[in-house]
């Protein structure tokens, strides 16, 4: 591929300098802290945003293209009443997004939360006044649309707070922790990405909240084993086959009372999975998938009645795809994304459920909605249309045409674009250039570079060139990888290789981004040569491509990791006997999948975190997939590396956190079990941590155990 070679050919013109930059080492990964790629906050007219940095909040004005401190949050910090302790059963998906920073409609002032408490920040001067001292936290702060109001959530309850006469008035009283108003279960925010759980009115006189009812979720058991008395810790955790959390939707008016609920169906049936008033405030459009998520209903419910009415409907007969790319256009129509086509593109309806127009087409899928202008009567988009492994920005027109593309350089390009559509930053990379934040105007004429994260890093460090190839099946499927080559790479010599996987649903590993610094770079300055394949069943390539393990996951994915390591061999400079396999979550469930079924190609391999029998993985992700436990056994049992673990040949690591909420640590129990009654042999890590990831100073050890485990096996 031209990416391929031009990669290599600035690698080779490279000055005598670069040589002496420092190899990537697990010192450098522990060491360097690479610089965030979050975005800013924008004001509502657009001409500014927020943002922190070194825990102090700035804004940046774009026609002075400078920023200024506003405050430090360790002012509003000290301000704050402690909170206590959260309960022992908080356990709180890494997936809920609560707003810390956010502007009233003025554009004068930020809310901001700080350590349980509120606090109204003037932008000019940042000047600040306290607005809650409580010993609870304050969850889930919003602005009311009128900004006269600030609502938040307290210990499972919803609380309305009036700015002018600082009243609080109650809008929910029967919360607890099995009964949550306005606050998310666990999985709701880690399958269906929902940040929140309740939502203003456009007129700032009601909210709509979603009530989760957790009580018949099973407990699951979780300890922390590092004190001298261990911590019993239960998480609630709907397993597939077992019951999801009852939900319903309700609306409350700001000045209390009862609530109305929603009538959009057994709950026991459905996931309500976004939330969207309508701009006039009399109705919600709700979208409520069924259990095993073949089939989507848009409802529109009225918040008097609380009757809904059926918009549109989508259907499928493997899953869809829930999306965000819902927006309210002039003149009583939305958007609207739909992968009906076989590609996720946008289409234009009336209020009504009247199919005005599709506005995009081809071979490609939008993967995201960035932004309206409805001055303009244009909207933002970015898609894989210029390439499967890229993101580029688009605008067109509300009728479908004007359609422009707005990034120009090569890469992965991610928008953060102003309320109104007035101005974006565009946050790109590509495989040989680090992140570099620039601001444009919608038309895509260019303020200013705001920031140029991790060039230090480059400066610093001898990034080792990734290449792009392109790999094809035999049955013809093109599929896309990446490939970094050891240090002192010489032709004609025979080195052992690392496949990193992960080949999931809903991800796409292999992108011309810049990766950074990371155990890839550092495997490549050992001597290891690293290797991925993005296998059928991953993202970005269309719908029936990911549909491809629809009922069995492992088959298709194998298949296509075992062509990827045919094509990988046929370079030549591999060696067959010395290839090894590494992922974590599901890429950890490929490793064992690779050990157990293909023990003749790969040696050895490390599984993180990895889902060992999937009846014990959670309802939302593994039934959209499989199906139900009782209508597919056979797909389940073939799906599950434990029922395997007689065919272990090659070498095996074992890495999982005890306190897991994700994939829990039952999973590698069971592998374990397994393993040692077939009489065979494996490593086994272990980490205290309550979480799905290694942090902190820990992951040296991590880091240090995974590349002792490849040297000693693969070398």
């Amino acid at each position: 591929m031209k990416t391929a070679l031009s990669v290599l050919v600035l690698c080779l013109l490279a000055p005598a300098w670069a040589a002496e930059k420092k190899p990537v080492t697990i010192d450098a990964l522990m060491a360097v802290r690479e610089q965030p790629a979050g975005g800013p906050v924008w004001a509502p007219d657009g001409k500014s945003f927020v943002f922190t940095q070194d825990r102090k909040l700035h804004v940046y004005t774009l026609a002075a293209k400078s920023s200024q401190v506003l405050v430090a949050m360790q002012d509003l910090e000290a301000a704050a009443r402690r909170a206590p302790e959260p309960e022992a059963f908080g356990w709180r998906n890494r997936g809920v997004r609560e707003q810390a920073v956010q502007w009233f409609p003025n554009g004068k002032h930020l809310l901001v939360s700080a350590r349980g408490d509120l606090f109204q920040c003037a932008v000019d001067g940042g000047k600040w006044e306290q607005l809650t001292a409580t010993d609870f936290v304050e969850g889930d702060p919003k602005v009311s649309p009128d900004g006269k109001s600030v609502s938040y959530r307290r210990d499972h309850d919803l609380y309305v707070l009036d700015l002018a006469g600082k009243a609080v008035t109650r809008l929910t009283t029967d919360g607890s922790p099995a009964l949550r108003n306005g606050e998310l279960d666990w999985v709701y925010p880690e399958e269906l990405a929902l940040p929140t759980a309740y939502w203003w009115s456009p007129d700032s006189t009601r909210i709509a909240y979603l009530q989760f009812d957790v009580s018949r979720l099973p407990v699951y058991p979780h300890g922390d084993y590092t004190k001298t008395a261990p911590v019993f810790e239960p998480q609630r955790y709907p397993k597939a086959g077992t019951p999801n959390s009852d939900v319903r939707l309700g609306v409350v008016t700001v000045k209390g009372g009862a609530t109305r609920w929603m009538d959009v169906g057994e709950t026991r049936d459905f996931l309500l999975a976004r939330v969207h008033w309508v701009p006039s405030s009399e109705e919600i459009f709700v979208q409520r998938l069924n259990r095993v998520q073949n089939r989507l209903d848009l409802l529109a419910a009225n918040v008097e009645s609380g009757a809904a009415r059926l918009v549109l409907r989508e259907s499928d007969p493997h899953w869809v795809n829930i999306h965000d790319a819902l927006r309210f256009l002039p003149g009583g129509e939305f958007l609207w994304a739909s992968e009906r086509s076989g590609y996720r593109h946008l289409y234009r309806y009336a209020l009504t459920g009247e199919l005005k127009q599709q506005l995009t087409s081809g071979d490609w899928e939008v993967s995201e909605v960035a932004g309206v202008d409805p001055a303009a009567r244009k909207l933002f988009y970015l898609s894989t249309e210029h390439s499967a492994i890229e993101r580029h920005l688009y605008s067109i027109g509300f009728d479908g045409g004007g359609k422009r593309k707005l990034t120009a350089t090569a890469g992965v390009h991610g928008v953060s674009m102003s309320p109104g559509g007035e101005a974006y930053l565009d946050t790109a990379s590509n495989t040989g250039s680090p992140s570099r934040r620039v601001l444009y105007r919608a038309g895509g004429d260019e303020i200013g570079v705001w920031r140029e994260a991790n060039r230090a890093i480059e400066e610093e460090y001898r990034i080792l060139p990734t290449e792009l190839h392109t790999v094809r099946t035999g049955d013809g499927e093109t599929l896309h990888a990446r490939l970094i080559k050891p240090a002192g790479f010489a032709p004609g010599k025979k080195y052992p290789a690392i496949v990193m996987v992960y080949g999931g649903p809903h991800a796409q590993n292999v992108r011309n981004a810049w990766a950074g610094l990371s155990m890839d770079q550092v495997y490549a300055h050992r001597g290891f040569v690293v290797w991925q394949v993005d296998n059928r069943g991953t993202a970005g390539r269309g719908h029936a491509f990911e549909t491809k393990l629809y009922r069995r996951f492992g088959k298709q994915e194998l298949a296509d990791q075992l062509e990827g390591v045919k094509h990988l061999l046929s370079m030549g400079f591999v060696d067959p006997a010395k290839i090894g396999i590494s992922g974590w979550s599901y890429g950890g469930f490929m490793t064992l999948t690779a050990l157990l079924h293909a023990p003749d190609t790969f040696r050895a391999g490390i599984a993180g975190a990895a889902v060992t029998d999937w009846r014990q993985y959670d309802t939302i992700y593994t039934e959209r997939y499989l199906g139900l436990p009782r209508e597919n056994e056979e797909g389940y049992r073939l799906s599950s590396p434990v029922h395997s673990a007689a065919n272990l040949k090659g070498q095996l690591m074992l890495v999982h956190n005890l306190g897991d909420d994700n994939v829990h640590f039952s999973n590698a129990v069971q592998m374990i079990d397994a393993l040692e009654k077939a009489n065979k042999q494996f490593d086994l890590v272990v980490y205290p941590q309550k979480a799905h990831g290694v942090t902190g100073t820990v992951r040296r050890h991590m880091y240090e155990a995974m590349l002792g485990f490849f040297e000693r096996t693969l070398k």
